[in-house]
């Protein structure tokens, strides 16, 4: 069994997409249409940076939504053993409308434009309440939910579970002081290594909140249809296959956590044996590897 995943934001390089558009006329189109709907080239910015206006939320989110369906749409193009039929997708976090526009959920366009303004919306939410984000090494799930409610109830703020990438790696988010405490309490219980991460945007926690109304709202001007494959949902690592369960997860997702373990499981369970991961970098096989090595992983870029 086969499932096609879709990367999220931390995968960006400059040079993304390039190679996919220099071989297939079908990814050229790709970026032109985007270039068109968004007003400016994201081609450029992909292939060519600079790095810094690459990495800013705004950008960086609408840039790996554009790749991942430029890479699809070359994958498609060469046909055959390049694009074997997939029975499930996933996307990590971002990624995840990048999933659900490849499985026919949302229109490209639609889908450009949410993740430009969940980009947009994010940063606003970022410098309206200020938060921080740590990865953990070391420390299970259960560990890391019970240091985040310990120091959650000693600073009255809040830390939670941002993304439970593989075993061993999880990411924390929220109130800056609280992520801290959380840090010093998990390194107590015996982490191997706390890394506050370089970001002021506290992703997949409630401060999040005043981007996730925004959000919702323009969720209710797109259409929304039954994808051609089940996605599974980041929020609760099953399988979306109404568009009443995809709105429910999209309006979830900015402030919950991403149970990527648990999705990555799921499938395991259904039998996956091969993952493409579509689009750019290879986090998401390195994830897989941690989770289940004996699924076999390949890149699409």
């Amino acid at each position: 069994m086969i499932a096609y995943l879709f990367p999220g934001q931390g995968s960006h390089s400059v040079g993304m997409g390039q190679a996919a558009v220099e071989n297939s006329s079908a990814a050229r189109d790709v970026f032109a249409q985007a270039d068109a709907i968004l007003g400016f080239s994201i081609q450029d910015l992909c292939f060519n940076g600079p790095e810094d206006v690459l990495t800013d939320t705004v950008n960086q989110q609408p840039a790996l939504y554009v790749t991942s369906l430029a890479v699809l749409a070359a994958m498609k193009e060469a046909g055959g053993d390049v694009y074997p039929a997939a029975e499930f997708m996933a996307g990590h976090s971002l990624g995840e409308l990048s999933a659900l526009a490849a499985a026919g959920a949302i229109s490209f366009e639609d889908g450009l434009k949410l993740v430009r303004k969940r980009g947009e919306l994010m940063k606003a939410a970022g410098e309206k309440s200020p938060g921080g984000m740590a990865a953990v090494l070391g420390l299970d799930a259960a560990q890391v939910i019970e240091a985040c409610n310990k120091a959650s109830a000693e600073t009255g703020n809040l830390a939670q579970l941002a993304n439970d990438n593989c075993p061993g790696q999880i990411v924390i988010s929220g109130d800056s002081n609280t992520v801290a405490r959380t840090g010093e309490i998990m390194q107590e219980m015996g982490a191997r290594k706390v890394v506050p991460l370089t970001i002021t945007i506290a992703a997949h926690s409630p401060l999040m909140a005043s981007a996730a109304t925004e959000f919702s709202a323009a969720l209710d001007n797109i259409a929304i249809n039954a994808p051609s494959v089940p996605v599974i949902g980041n929020t609760t690592a099953a399988p979306l296959t109404t568009p009443d369960e995809i709105r429910a997860e999209l309006n979830a997702q900015l402030t919950g956590s991403v149970r990527w373990t648990e999705s990555m499981q799921y499938l395991v369970g259904q039998g996956l044996t091969e993952l493409y991961e579509v689009g750019s970098g290879d986090v998401l096989q390195k994830l897989m590897k941690r989770i289940d090595r004996k699924v076999a992983r390949k890149q699409f870029a």
